[in-house]
Order: C-alpha cells, then structure tokens, then sequence
C-alpha cells in the first residue's frame, strides 16, 4: 500500500476512534445518570462550583425551543447526513474533518437520547451556565475549531 494511502487510512482510524471514543463516554455518562439519578436530583462534587444534576432538556442548546422534539430529530439527522458527507470528500481539510467528527459524535449522541426517551440527558453543571452534557461538549469543541479555522483562514 502507498504511503500517502496508508496515511489517509490511519486518519480515518483516528477519526473512527475519536468518534467510538466520545460516543461511548457520552452513552455511558448518560446511562449512568439516568440509573443512578432522579430527574432534578443534584449532587455536589465541588459544593457551589460543580454538580451533578439530571435534567431532562426538550429544547435545544441552553434548553431553546422546548417540547420540539421532532423538529430537532429532524434537523439533527440533516446535519448527521451532511457531515458524513463532508467527511468522505477527499477537498475537505483534516482539520476540518476533526470538527466534523466532534460535531457527529455529539450530534447522534443526542439524538439517540431524543428517540429513546423524547428528551436529552444533561447533567455538567457549573453553576453559572446552563446544565450540559458530553455530547453538547463535544458539539461546541467542534463548532469553535470551525469559527477557528475561518479566521485563519480569512487571514491568510
């Protein structure tokens, strides 16, 4: 195999792996909380700093637009659609794709939650921010790798 195609290949594992890995972290967080936790059920880590707390969000990103559940399941398998997409154009950046598969793995992370259960699993609590979870983590990580690189890119 060429070097420049085993390269490509080992950058679709790491891709791969980084995906299964915070998919599963989120999965298994969630699952955990909701066997462990009752719904508004908080529990102090660092008192005043960070809890763990069981919210059960309908909205969307900082709990927006509640009790529309079909309408995120249906944007969230647009975007899943559309992301794979990107991914497996061979023009796009491996940057770029690192955010892609950030965005993805939390993406279908809260869409599971959504099908399963009508709503998503948060419980990160700092305080002063709304209540989130790995999945939301891993979303905002990916969208500011893009806003970053757009910036880059705009001055170069």
């Amino acid at each position: 195999m060429p070097a420049g195609k085993r390269k490509n290949l080992n950058f679709y594992l790491f891709l791969f792996i980084l995906f299964i890995f915070i998919f599963s972290v989120d999965r298994y967080t969630k699952l955990y909380i909701i066997n462990h936790f009752f719904p508004l059920q908080s529990i102090p880590i660092i008192k005043n700093i960070f809890h763990l707390t069981f919210i059960c969000n309908t909205g969307g990103f900082f709990g927006v637009f509640k009790n529309n559940n079909f309408i995120f399941i249906i944007v969230s398998f647009l975007a899943i659609i559309l992301i794979i997409r990107d991914l497996r154009d061979a023009s796009t950046d491996n940057n770029f794709k690192v955010a892609l598969t950030l965005i993805i793995a939390g993406a279908m992370g809260n869409l599971i939650d959504r099908l399963l259960w009508g709503y998503v699993i948060d419980f990160l609590d700092f305080r002063i921010w709304p209540v989130f979870n790995i999945a939301d983590t891993s979303i905002s990580c990916g969208v500011i790798l893009i806003i970053y690189r757009m910036f880059i890119k705009n001055r170069s």
